[in-house]
């Protein structure tokens, strides 16, 4: 007897780990606002224009909307699975995939040592960390993780934000930033070992997704009783994050 097909099914949690792929900025961004002192607004928030804002108000309620009725209640679930040092294995797996993508950034952003390092932990944690699930590049070689985007590529060759976005599943970003995350995305997935099947890439990137948020539970909720105006907060820490982010990798450069 032939197993019946049901293709809607399939078409219906691809969608879902879809959604739950690309809606972590909420999540990301309220760990790093948490342990912010204030909510001020930063200098690169005071220098970047929203000129869209009842748009990306609307996007932000229909974000929230899915972060609580759709990505938090997956990330929930998966938290009481897995526990948490395998969670940590996990992240580990994915941020080590990005190290190539990082190396290359370094490079077109004339950081020729930190394209080395990037590219050294790579190799290190592939081979002794058991294809990145540990870290021993870090633990045992002392080389710290480094950070470089498309994005942040972009703003090395000029390139100006543009204008403040809210983009649909995704959260808060710049027209420039958002514009270097689908590269990075893009980029990252040409040496997926499983880049031949259409479903395998976007499954792999809904997992690290909802392992990022399960590491963060209960951040999002908090941050948004604490605020007077979420989107306000919102806005106002993307910046200070990345303000946080370009100030400690100039200091890295630096020593």
């Amino acid at each position: 007897m032939h197993r019946r097909s049901f293709p809607w099914v399939r078409h219906f949690f691809l969608v879902l780990l879809i959604a739950c792929s690309l809606f972590v900025g909420h999540e990301t961004l309220a760990a790093d606002l948490l342990s912010d002192e204030s909510y001020e607004e930063s200098e690169g928030a005071a220098n970047v224009a929203d000129p869209i804002e009842p748009f990306n108000r609307a996007v932000f309620a229909l974000n929230d909307k899915v972060y609580l009725w759709v990505l938090d209640p997956v990330a929930t679930g998966y938290s009481k699975v897995l526990p948490a040092d395998i969670r940590g294995c996990i992240s580990n797996f994915f941020s080590n995939l990005g190290e190539p993508i990082r190396s290359v950034n370094c490079l077109l952003q004339g950081r020729f040592r930190d394209s080395g390092l990037a590219l050294s932990r790579f190799v290190l944690n592939s081979i002794f960390g058991v294809f990145g699930l540990a870290d021993p590049a870090s633990n045992e070689f002392a080389i710290a993780p480094v950070r470089a985007t498309f994005g942040e590529t972009l703003s090395v060759w000029g390139i100006g934000d543009g204008f403040y976005i809210v983009a649909p599943l995704y959260g808060p970003s710049t027209l420039r930033d958002f514009t270097g995350t689908v590269v990075d995305s893009f980029a990252q997935t040409t040496y997926y070992p499983w880049r031949d099947d259409d479903i395998s890439p976007v499954t792999l990137t809904a997992t690290d997704r909802v392992n990022d948020t399960s590491l963060h539970l209960g951040e999002y909720q908090e941050l948004k009783s604490l605020s007077f105006d979420p989107y306000i907060a919102f806005r106002n820490g993307y910046f200070q994050m990345r303000d946080k982010k370009r100030n400690h990798t100039q200091s890295q450069q630096g020593n």
